[in-house]
């Protein structure tokens, strides 16, 4: 008997965890956000150092042209790594017969776009005041406070990979030329790392 009511005390537990946290994050969709992110920090390298190398004694080098460069790149590196990650959330949450979109998943979202589309104005300000230098530390750190903010309604893993983020900002505050190295760092190799991890304690049974 004393089994019996632990064991459904355990699943009234699980059951009020699934219905306040949305728990259909795929790992895969941390792997695919860290591959995207990488490739994204290949090709912005490969324009800098182009830039660099034509930027002494021709009329070639153009800091507008490279700064329309990188934006575009960045912004092709989020708009894939948001497509990715919603295609496996989705593939996992019609797996699980959990429904992707509800009360739990709009707060999930407020609480992660708020400090993310602050951080976005921020960093533009700083581009137009052409305060480069802070432009990859105050991604990463905003991208932190999102994930940190919004891990109480998901897996609270999630909020590790939010302490790396700003770990790595900071970092990246203090050592700004080495701002794309940090920048792939944290959005490439923590998210890999905590989407394998992801995937193996949730995903590989």
């Amino acid at each position: 008997m004393e089994t019996s009511s632990y064991q459904d005390l355990r699943e009234i537990r699980q059951m009020m965890e699934k219905s306040s946290r949305f728990i259909s994050l795929s790992g895969w969709s941390g792997i695919a956000a860290g591959i995207s992110a990488l490739v994204g920090a290949f090709f912005a390298n490969r324009y800098i150092k182009a830039y660099y190398a034509n930027a002494y004694g021709t009329p070639d080098a153009c800091p507008a042209c490279l700064k329309q460069d990188l934006m575009v790149i960045a912004g092709l590196v989020f708009i894939s790594a948001l497509v990715l990650a919603f295609f496996f959330t989705y593939t996992r949450s019609k797996r699980d017969g959990v429904a992707i979109w509800g009360t739990t998943a709009r707060k999930l979202l407020w609480n992660t776009m708020l400090p993310m589309a602050v951080g976005a104005v921020f960093i533009f300000h700083l581009m137009e005041m052409q305060y480069y230098s802070l432009v990859g530390a105050s991604s990463l750190l905003f991208y932190g406070l999102a994930l940190v903010n919004g891990s109480k309604y998901t897996l609270g893993e999630i909020r590790f990979l939010g302490y790396g983020q700003l770990i790595t900002g900071f970092y990246c505050l203090w050592f700004p030329g080495n701002g794309l190295a940090a920048w792939a760092f944290g959005f490439g190799i923590l998210h890999i790392v905590y989407g394998i991890a992801m995937w193996w304690k949730y995903e590989r049974n």
